[in-house]
């Protein structure tokens, strides 16, 4: 019988790109299982471990949360059914992506706004500054900002 190859850490690391201490954290948190380990207690990685960090590394880059990562994972297999599941997952981030698009370009019209507003001068009145105290008064920034023009 073939042995199977085995990594360290630090190599594991370099191959995908992956910090150290990012692949202990997911050994931690369940998202990679704990390895076995050599007689002086290196982690040992069999190269099964790298198609799984390049896998989460992946999808951690177009902003999957850890647990639809977990999810996605658990679906890796081939199955018919999972197909449905994972453009379901998928569906859902798109859709949270989609919402935090519209909430920054909404933040953007604002400070536009503010520096619209803003001279740039050196005065003690700073309508950015003013527009910023109004969480004081619980005022909304969007309601200030049109007293402002």
């Amino acid at each position: 019988m073939e042995a199977i190859p085995f990594i360290t850490i630090g190599a594991l690391s370099k191959r995908t790109g992956v910090h150290v201490e990012t692949i202990r954290y997911y050994e931690r948190i369940g998202i990679l299982p704990k390895p076995d380990r050599s007689p002086g207690g290196q982690r040992l990685y069999p190269e099964q471990y790298r198609w799984r960090l390049a896998f989460v590394r992946r999808a951690r880059d177009l902003g999957f949360s850890l647990d639809d990562v977990r999810a996605l994972l658990q679906l890796t297999g081939g199955q018919r059914v999972a197909c449905a599941k994972v453009k379901s997952i998928t569906e859902k981030h798109l859709a949270d992506i989609r919402q935090r698009i519209k909430e920054l370009k909404q933040l953007e019209r604002m400070l536009s706004a503010m520096v619209t507003q803003c001279k740039g001068d050196e005065v003690s009145d700073c309508p950015i500054l003013d527009a910023l105290t109004c969480a004081e008064r619980d005022e909304p920034v969007a309601a200030r900002l049109a007293t402002l023009k």
